[in-house]
């Protein structure tokens, strides 16, 4: 698994989520789907290896806000199409305002993330930037790259939904999600969030809080699709319905995708 992760300098969470064999035997392309943090922090030489991977599309899952605070960073002359939504932004992020009021400890952290999977796949914004990234793969117009702050929850729920339209097994489209945890160098991370977190709010969160915070757990996606299924019967239900992806975009996604 570790072999889907690309080493970059400034760029967490970098890697391929293609190349999974599918329930009819045929296999997810390598080189066409890739998921990552933002691209604030994207040092030249990580740019300069950006640009040799054909990415012809960047979804950015952010709120406006966030992409102001921390923006993109991209290759002298890239000419990829950026997909952004510019409403639902917020002064604050969502999960700093709920950690001050609940408190910095695991629990809490645990609660918000649940609860934040509850809601996230009905939100307009994202429906906006799913049904858009689903018709950017189906163009067949190169590579596409989906991020969002840390590259883990909203992109992560992103690629789950590619994996289930191309008939990825359940286990591996889990497995995928959680290669955050490994990909996202969480260990090494941890006492530089932890100043982070000690600075923004004045109080010390514990390790287990930091890691649950950097990091995800298998609840959190299930979480996203019973909800899913429980208001639209299946996943299939909200992506024709919510996204937009019939058959024929199917298809065409398969076409572009599986070898």
């Amino acid at each position: 698994m570790s072999k889907r992760i690309h080493a970059f300098d400034g760029i967490n969470n970098f890697r391929d989520y293609g190349n999974y064999v599918t329930a009819a035997g045929r296999k997810v392309k390598s080189g066409q789907l890739f998921r990552s943090a933002n691209l604030s922090q994207a040092t030249d030489a990580d740019l300069e290896t950006f640009a040799g991977l054909g990415i012809a599309y960047v979804v950015d899952l952010r709120r406006p806000g966030e992409r102001l605070r921390e923006p993109s960073r991209f290759p002298a002359g890239f000419t990829g199409q950026v997909i952004e939504n510019d409403t639902g932004d917020q002064v604050e992020a969502p999960h700093m305002e709920v950690l001050r009021a609940s408190g910095l400890n695991e629990e809490a952290v645990r609660t918000y993330m649940l609860n934040y999977y509850t809601h996230a796949p009905f939100e307009d914004r994202h429906i906006d930037l799913f049904s858009r990234y689903f018709q950017a793969v189906a163009s067949g117009k190169g590579a596409v790259l989906i991020h969002c702050a840390a590259g883990k929850d909203r992109t992560g729920m992103l690629a789950a939904l590619t994996h289930h339209v191309l008939g990825v097994h359940r286990d591996d489209v889990m497995e995928d999600y959680l290669l955050t945890n490994l990909a996202a160098r969480i260990e090494e991370r941890v006492p530089t969030a932890t100043e982070m977190v000690k600075g923004y709010f004045g109080g010390e969160p514990t390790p287990q809080a930091v890691k649950a915070f950097l990091g995800v757990e298998a609840s959190y996606l299930e979480r996203a699709f019973e909800m899913i299924e429980d208001r639209y019967s299946s996943l299939d239900d909200y992506l024709v319905k919510a996204l937009g992806v019939d058959d024929a975009m199917r298809d065409k996604v398969a076409d572009q995708l599986l070898a």
